[in-house]
């Protein structure tokens, strides 16, 4: 029986997105029917990008479902409250948590659903976490099979959350790291997975997120951050290596096999 997948899509390049996720889904479970949604609030005084194949967020629809992810999005730095669509967002989260479905929340849906259910706050990091990094496995999950400490795993934001505050939540559990102490998967009761690795990621994001920031500052390219080990020839940008792809395939269809 094929498993119901909802995606509720907050990144900015959200056709990519889309057809990120149905790539890595739709390579580990052929059979999974996805949809995607946006939230309404959100686009209450504006109109929705063209083309774009989504609907809005129905939380009678997200109760028909087997799982649901919800993506990262490019608002790290601003404080969750003045987000437009939060009170959209944390209806949603009680909602998947008392219908007991299975959660994947990513990077900054990871933090927003952290502070949400546990409280656990935030803060800037010094400069941006853009590249691809070697992990360490701290604690086993199913999530992780198939995998050895060093595993590769992109990493691309401008926060953090506290990781101290995290140890000290009986409920959660960091399961991997960077070698650095940056977050890459937590995992929480009631199947909540909190993961902070753009894990969906095709080979060609991180040019794309490079050349789109880079573009929004007006091709001033000073305290720019730039990817990290992404790059066969990092001093020419060019040549970029897909190093997680193994990472990205156990992940996804481990995930997909903990839903029941």
């Amino acid at each position: 029986m094929s498993k119901k997948i909802g995606i509720l899509n907050l990144m900015h390049d959200k056709i990519d997105t889309q057809k990120r996720f149905s790539h890595v889904i739709k390579e580990a479970s052929p059979e999974t029917d996805i949809t995607y949604f946006y939230p309404q609030n959100h686009y209450l005084n504006r109109p929705l990008p063209k083309n774009w194949p989504a609907e809005p967020l129905d939380l009678a629809k997200v109760a028909k479902l087997d799982g649901f992810i919800v993506t990262g999005a490019p608002i790290e730095l601003l404080p969750f409250s003045k987000v437009d669509y939060w009170e959209e967002l944390t209806r949603l989260f009680a909602f998947l948590k008392a219908k007991n479905i299975p959660q994947l929340y990513v990077c900054w849906g990871a933090m927003a659903a952290l502070y949400y259910f546990y409280g656990i706050g935030k803060h800037p990091l010094p400069e941006k976490i853009f590249g691809i990094y070697p992990q360490e496995i701290l604690a086993p999950a199913p999530l992780l099979t198939g995998l050895v400490t060093g595993f590769r795993a992109p990493h691309a934001r401008y926060a953090e959350m506290n990781r101290s505050e995290i140890e000290q939540e009986k409920a959660l559990t960091i399961n991997a790291a960077t070698p650095g102490g940056h977050l890459t998967l937590v995992t929480g009761p009631g199947q909540q997975v909190f993961l902070f690795s753009h894990l969906e990621y095709g080979p060609q994001a991180f040019s794309k997120e490079y050349q789109r920031e880079l573009s929004a500052r007006g091709g001033d390219d000073r305290k720019l951050a730039k990817p990290q080990r992404y790059y066969a020839d990092e001093a020419a940008m060019s040549l970029p290596q897909f190093t997680w792809e193994s990472t990205q395939q156990h992940f996804f269809k481990n995930w997909l096999q903990t839903i029941k």
